[in-house]
């Protein structure tokens, strides 16, 4: 099973708190990615592509798996910070 996944990766957990109360009232995940995300992908809304299974660390995957396609997950911790993944496919 493959999945695709955008995220905004911050540094604290308050950060990602604060991010997400704001897409749960609306507001854009991909502008919040390009304007807020300490990783690469934020020029591209946070966008990670396609990927499998064993391809992202373990926290990050299991959370991406366990969340619905067009949902937004809660905060998920990983040694690179806090990340919100929300699932597109």
């Amino acid at each position: 099973m493959r999945v695709r996944a955008s995220h905004i990766l911050v540094p604290s957990l308050n950060e990602a708190i604060t991010l997400k109360a704001k897409i749960d009232l609306g507001e854009s995940f991909g502008e919040l990615a390009r304007a807020h995300s300490k990783c690469p992908s934020a020029q591209n809304s946070g966008d990670l592509g396609e990927f499998g299974p064993g391809q992202m660390v373990k926290p990050f995957e299991d959370a991406t798996f366990n969340t619905p396609v067009g949902q937004v997950s809660q905060p998920v911790q990983t040694q690179f910070g806090y990340h919100l993944i929300h699932r597109t496919a």
